[in-house]
């Protein structure tokens, strides 16, 4: 059996994540994109196709603050960020996608951190 490239495999895994997750006007769908500097979180109505909320490492907001932090600790920052835009927008359900990555690390940090600042899913 050959070795598949994992780029590849979290394709895979993304593909069968997105067959049973959708976002919907009641309760969206919280996508997160990990790349190897930085994460990025998007709130997503899936039946318009429309993004309505995003944060990330990249924002001014999270920026300041993460300079010397680790990874996750930044993670925890945009789920802080997105969980408080999400609230200010009236979005307090949402369904969370995972992206193809395993829920752990940074997914995690970022999930958990949503949910404190009282996101539910």
């Amino acid at each position: 059996m050959a070795r598949v490239e994992p780029r590849v495999a979290r394709q895979r895994r993304h593909t069968r994540v997105r067959a049973k997750v959708v976002g919907t006007a009641s309760r969206p769908r919280l996508c997160v994109f990990r790349s190897l500097n930085h994460i990025y979180a998007q709130v997503i109505d899936d039946s318009l196709g429309h993004t309505l909320i995003s944060a990330s490492t990249v924002d001014p907001e999270v920026k300041g603050e993460a300079a010397g932090k680790a990874k996750t600790g930044d993670a925890e920052l945009v789920g802080l960020l997105v969980a408080r835009r999400a609230l200010s927008k009236g979005i307090k359900q949402v369904v969370f996608d995972r992206g193809g990555y395993k829920y752990h690390g940074r997914v995690k940090a970022l999930a958990e951190a949503a949910r404190q600042a009282g996101l539910k899913f």
